[in-house]
């Protein structure tokens, strides 16, 4: 019988509370790994230990208790692989994948069907228990090899209130981008030029603010990270 994603949900809800650390390799064939997670890693160990198979990874194809999991790497096996779906059909459906990702970073969480997720969210919360509304997402994601049903009578998803601020292409620009540079620099992160261009060194200096402070590191600047460095975002 195949693999459900009310089984990977239930799995991913028995690691609540456990620890994150970004970059943090999970040895996808280990049944009793308890972390530390990072959210990629996170994911796909529970795709392997439902389905046995990797996705996600670098290469689907090595050895499991070596295979490095990465956002990008989602990204590029939702493009292929499986099925990407709306965020509003991934919300009702136990154990879709719901991700963003962005130059190389992003984040990737479960959904629990009824629009709450379990993710590896950061090192100051752990492995918790969220909400699918208020944050930017890319696409849902369906793994092939795992069965799931979706559950209906749930309201649209509600995207952020606010604008998200993050590097894109073309760069976003404006004044909250020189607050957010100038907030930065106050406390000791390097953005480069004030220059109210959200380029590389700004991103880098976003993630970097991140990490020190212990929040999601996705080179994002959404409520938290905005309250954080003491500034008000625009509203959508």
């Amino acid at each position: 019988m195949a693999a459900t994603g009310e089984q990977l949900l239930a799995l991913a809800s028995r690691h609540v509370g456990e620890k994150y650390v970004f970059g943090a390799l999970a040895p996808k064939d280990n049944q009793n790994w308890k972390g530390p997670w990072d959210c990629a890693e996170f994911v796909s160990w529970l795709v392997f230990q439902t389905s046995n198979s990797l996705y996600g990874c670098g290469n689907n194809e090595g050895n499991p208790s070596r295979a490095d999991a990465f956002t990008g790497f989602w990204a590029r096996d939702a493009a292929k692989l499986g099925k990407r779906i709306s965020i509003d059909q991934a919300r009702r459906t136990p154990g879709a994948v719901v991700l963003r990702h962005a130059e190389g970073k992003g984040h990737i969480v479960i959904s629990v069907g009824k629009g709450g997720t379990v993710e590896a969210h950061s090192t100051r919360t752990g492995v918790v228990r969220r909400k699918v509304d208020g944050r930017r997402w890319d696409t849902g994601v369906l793994v092939p090899g795992i069965d799931y049903s979706q559950r209906e009578g749930l309201s649209p998803h509600k995207p952020p209130s606010v604008v998200i601020f993050r590097l894109t292409d073309p760069i976003m620009t404006g004044e909250t981008v020189t607050s957010i540079q100038r907030a930065l620099k106050t406390l000791g992160f390097d953005p480069g030029p004030i220059d109210g261009e959200f380029g590389p060194m700004t991103d880098a200096a976003v993630r970097a603010f991140q990490l020190t402070r212990r929040l999601l590191m996705d080179g994002e600047v959404g409520p938290q990270t905005a309250r954080g460095l003491g500034i008000n975002l625009p509203k959508v």
